[in-house]
C-alpha cells in the first residue's frame, strides 16, 4: 500500500497526507491541528500512524499548525536549517523534535524513502519532493514559479504527481491584486499558471503515470473548473486515461493510490 491524499490546499492553508502500511507523513501543516484531525478521521486514518511532519518552506499557509499536530502526537518536525531559522517563532518550543534535513540529500521516514530538491519560490530555502515505497514515485510539485531542470528530472518517472495549478493568467493580471503582487505570482520565484501546470506535464508524461492532483489553486485568481477543463482537455487531445483529481481550500481529496 502506498497512498496520498492532499488534505487542503491554497492560499489559506496547505497539508498533505503520504501513507503505506506502516508509515504516514503529514507534509506542510498549514492548518490546524483540528482540521487535520478530522480529514485524517474521514479517511479513516489512524492519528498515531503519523510518524513526521515534513515542512517544505517558512510560509505559514504551510507551518500555521506543525508546532501543535508535533507536541500532540509526540513526532519529529524535519525542516531544512535555513527554513527553521525564518519559521521557529511559528512553531513554538520542539524540544528534541527537531531533525534538520537539506535539500539534496535524500533520508527515509520509515519504509518511505524521501527526495527533496530546490523548488523557485520566493522562500529561503523552499524545497518540493518525490516519496518512494515499493516501487512506486509520488511527486510534489507546489510552490513554485517555474519548472526548472531539476524539477523535471526529479518528477520524472512519478506513477502519481500533485502539481500547482495555481493561477488563471487573465484572471490574475485583471483581478484585485496590486501590480506588485501580480508581478509576484506570476514570476520565477511565484506560482504556476493552470498553462505552466500543463506545460510541465507535457514534460514529464510517460505511460506509468497514473493520476494527478491539481493543487494550491488560487481562491482569488483561479476557479478549479479553469484549471481541470484546462489539464484535462490536454490529456483528451493525447488520449491519455490519467486519472485527474482538483485538490480544494476547505476539503481532502480521497485516498489516492501512488
Amino acid at each position: 500500500m502506498f497512498q496520498t491524499s492532499v488534505l487542503a490546499s491554497g492560499s489559506k492553508g496547505n497539508a498533505i497526507l503520504v501513507r503505506s502500511k506502516d508509515t504516514s507523513i503529514i507534509v506542510d501543516a498549514g492548518i490546524s491541528m483540528k482540521r487535520i484531525y478530522a480529514a485524517l478521521d474521514q479517511l479513516k486514518v489512524a492519528k498515531e500512524s503519523i510518524k513526521a511532519v515534513i515542512l517544505s518552506h517558512e510560509h505559514s499557509d504551510h507551518t500555521r499548525g506543525a508546532g501543535a499536530i508535533c507536541r500532540k502526537l509526540k513526532i519529529p518536525i524535519l525542516v531544512t536549517p535555513d527554513t527553521y531559522a525564518y519559521c521557529s517563532h511559528r512553531l513554538g518550543a520542539l524540544h528534541d523534535r527537531l531533525i534538520y534535513f537539506e535539500t539534496g540529500a535524500s533520508f527515509e521516514i520509515g519504509d518511505i524513502l524521501v527526495h527533496p530538491f530546490s523548488s523557485s519560490h520566493d522562500a529561503i530555502d523552499s524545497s518540493n519532493f518525490c516519496f518512494e515505497h515499493d516501487d512506486k514515485k509520488l511527486g510534489l510539485a507546489i510552490d513554485l514559479g517555474y519548472p526548472t531542470r531539476l524539477t523535471i528530472h526529479k518528477l520524472s518517472g512519478a506513477h502519481t504527481l500533485i502539481l500547482e495549478s495555481n493561477h488563471d493568467l487573465k484572471m490574475l493580471m485583471e483581478g484585485p491584486y496590486e501590480p506588485s503582487l501580480k508581478m509576484r505570482v506570476k514570476s520565477d520565484k511565484g506560482h504556476l499558471s493552470n498553462d505552466q501546470a500543463v506545460g510541465l506535464l507535457s514534460q514529464i508524461l510517460h505511460p506509468g503515470l497514473k493520476n494527478i492532483i491539481l493543487a494550491h489553486l488560487s481562491e482569488t485568481n483561479n476557479l478549479p473548473h479553469l484549471a481541470e477543463r484546462l489539464m484535462q482537455d490536454y490529456l483528451t487531445s493525447i488520449r491519455s486515461e490519467i486519472r485527474l483529481l482538483v485538490a480544494a481550500q476547505d476539503w481532502h481529496t480521497p485516498l489516492v493510490d501512488v
